[in-house]
């Protein structure tokens, strides 16, 4: 069985920098294409990037970028999403997810997901 288990979050002010880790087990991580999600209160849960299987590809949603980047090591099988300049609309549960396709940046096609970690980001 996969396993996905995230770690990073916390409370930050805003402009404040965050690193999320995912560490996946269970299988090859370096078959799999990665995605951060999020869901904040009230709202679904919304794509916010991915990277391919062997680490090229790089998607983001236009809110985030040139503020967060997605990067993966496949010999520590971990997903990184390295969030700067954070802002108070960042504030969400952050998810890692797994696809058994080379990229996927839609919940649709994501396969597996660990069980989040709080970001909170104060004015």
């Amino acid at each position: 069985q996969v396993q996905l288990v995230e770690s990073g979050g916390g409370l930050v002010q805003a402009g404040d920098s965050l690193r999320l880790s995912c560490v996946v087990s269970g299988r090859t991580f370096s078959s799999y294409g990665m995605g951060w999600f999020r869901q904040a209160p009230g709202k679904e849960r919304e794509f916010v990037a991915a990277i391919s299987w062997i680490g090229g590809s790089p998607y983001y949603t236009d809110s985030v970028k040139g503020r967060f980047a997605i990067s993966r090591d496949n010999a520590k099988n971990t997903l990184y999403l390295q969030m700067n300049s954070l802002k108070p609309e960042d504030t969400a549960v952050y998810y890692c997810a797994a696809s058994v396709r080379a990229l996927c940046v839609m919940r649709a096609c994501m396969d597996y997901w660990g069980k989040g970690t709080l970001v909170t980001v104060s004015s």
